[in-house]
């Protein structure tokens, strides 16, 4: 992550969300004629940044960004995700063009079915904090465990996050 991009990471993450939240919606009205309801929760502590309603599923997502070119290896995941119905993690891969001076997304998902809650978290490591204590020791956080993009699965184009995401039948108007 350059300097800048590290210094702005919330900016970077708020406009990814909201290009996420542009393509759920575009592709659920054209593609399938379908509306997505959008909600943020007030407090940011239940492992979820966004829930998404669609087509009679209810959806707890979690974001997480990196640029496309990130060596990054795993996310951290809040296990309170795995209490909610539909859970599930969206990893946003974005892309910044210099040329159209736009950011574009793909995807990596983590989740099951909709309807179906996360999948187990217990074979993943416990996360630990970023910045060690007064001695330097890195504590674990015990709500938090690093999932391996392994366990992530590529997502070809919103499309098929929709599909994941809903379960989604045909085309629409």
């Amino acid at each position: 992550m350059s300097n800048e991009t590290s210094l702005e990471s919330s900016f970077y993450e708020q406009m990814a969300e909201h290009v996420f939240v542009s393509e759920v919606l575009q592709e659920a009205w054209y593609g399938f004629g379908q509306k997505v309801a959008v909600l943020r929760p007030e407090v940011d502590n239940e492992g979820y940044d966004l829930v998404l309603e669609c087509h009679g599923v209810v959806r707890h997502v979690q974001l997480k960004t990196s640029k496309i070119d990130a060596k990054r290896a795993y996310q951290n995941v809040n296990i309170a995700l795995a209490n909610k119905p539909s859970g599930c993690i969206v990893w946003m891969l974005r892309h910044e063009s210099q040329t159209t001076h736009r950011m574009t997304l793909t995807y990596r998902f983590f989740g099951d079915a909709a309807g179906k809650r996360l999948p187990s978290l217990q074979g993943f490591a416990t996360a630990k904090h970023t910045r060690g204590n007064g001695e330097g020791v890195k504590k674990e956080r015990p709500a938090i465990r690093r999932v391996l993009k392994g366990a992530f699965s590529p997502v070809e184009n919103p499309r098929a996050l929709l599909l994941r995401l809903f379960g989604l039948q045909g085309a629409g108007g």
